[in-house]
């Protein structure tokens, strides 16, 4: 991290040896025919570039024998725990940075096209080979008229052949190109990186919706002074004083910074639904079962904390009594048995236990 985030590259051989791909090509064909999984199809036959978007039925992908294709799936971590536990091997990088993993398999030249990343992003190699060229150009022009982005002039620097086990982390803004050397499947753990105009905006919708479940939206505009007009499309001067007035009224402060970001960076994406247990237990029986199994977080879940709230899955909740043994949920992404016994005597820690149980959030049963 003190070297080389967000600095430049690194090719790591054997970051993880007799690594296995955590889906088979068989369950990642499967999985991108699903209506809640982002898919895309990218072939580049007859030196054309096309972009589909999923789901495929398995009749809708290309045969296996055809050479230049590649199917990218996005966040299979929300959707197989074998994915999320290879995930969870990146988490010496905060949580609210970590996005997703994404497996791209390719048939023989299968690629993307030379492309630039504005995220961080390690390439992990699960099965067959991939040449990776690279190249910290500054021309990142793309190329006109794609469906998707190729750079238009791409010059590399540096050359290898990544095979199983074989890592590149690569921090955002360097060209890159993999073009697979047969059947390949490749990893990609990337990482959040919003804009600031994506921040400013998220960031004063939060201020604004904090203020009206407060009660302190303030006063409605009014103009008692306005007179007729003669050119009623013109924007009055007034108007904009008075809202630029109300403007500079809004104030924040360093803990509505960490609540914005606690509660904006532990949501959910859109596409994701969670699946409550079709038989919840009862408070009751919910306590004896983790006091036997233990608890752990639902692959899909994000748990947050700072200083004053933790943060699930967008909510806030404020530190209480016995909550605070939560960071340890909240790290460790379970709870053992024994943990949760000490905690159990406080009824307001199970009755919130409980509730994100049946919400599908945490189940019974420590991680494997």
């Amino acid at each position: 991290m003190r070297r080389y985030w967000q600095k430049k590259p690194l090719l790591i051989r054997q970051a993880i040896p007799d690594i296995e791909a955590p889906l088979s090509r068989d369950e990642l064909f499967e999985l991108a025919d699903r209506d809640d999984v982002e898919a895309r199809l990218i072939t580049h036959f007859r030196n054309k570039w096309q972009l589909e978007h999923g789901p495929f039925a398995p009749d809708e992908l290309p045969s296996v024998k055809q050479r230049a294709w590649t199917l990218l799936v996005q966040g299979v971590d929300l959707h197989d725990d074998r994915a999320r536990a290879l995930l969870d091997r990146f988490r010496f990088v905060p949580d609210a940075r970590l996005d997703d993993l994404m497996i791209s398999y390719a048939t023989d030249s299968g690629g993307v096209g030379p492309h630039f990343d504005s995220y961080d992003v390690f390439l992990l190699q699960v099965k067959g080979k991939r040449r990776w060229r690279i190249s910290a150009q500054k021309d990142l022009t793309l190329q006109p008229g794609l469906p998707l982005k190729v750079l238009q002039h791409f010059e590399h620097e540096q050359e290898w052949v990544l095979e199983p086990g074989d890592m590149l982390y690569l921090p955002p803004h360097i060209a890159h190109d993999g073009i697979a050397e047969g059947e390949c499947m490749t990893c990609s753990i990337g990482f959040r990186a919003p804009s600031e105009s994506e921040l400013t905006a998220q960031f004063l919708y939060h201020l604004a919706e904090r203020g009206e479940a407060t009660g302190k939206a303030g006063a409605l505009y009014r103009d008692p002074r306005q007179a007729a007009v003669e050119q009623p499309a013109e924007l009055p001067a007034a108007l904009v004083e008075r809202v630029g007035a109300m403007l500079a009224k809004v104030r924040w402060n360093e803990q509505d910074i960490a609540s914005f970001l606690g509660t904006y960076l532990s949501e959910p994406k859109p596409s994701v639904v969670f699946d409550p247990p079709q038989r919840p237990l009862n408070e009751a029986r919910f306590i004896g079962a983790a006091s036997r199994s233990g608890l752990r977080l639902d692959r899909k879940s994000n748990l947050l904390y700072e200083r004053r709230f933790f943060f699930v899955n967008g909510e806030e909740i404020s530190w209480t009594g016995a909550k605070k043994w939560l960071f340890e949920l909240a790290n460790l992404r379970c709870m053992s048995a024994i943990r949760f016994v000490t905690l159990s005597h406080d009824s307001s820690v199970t009755a919130l236990l409980h509730e994100w149980y049946c919400a599908g959030w945490i189940q019974v049963g420590e991680i494997a």
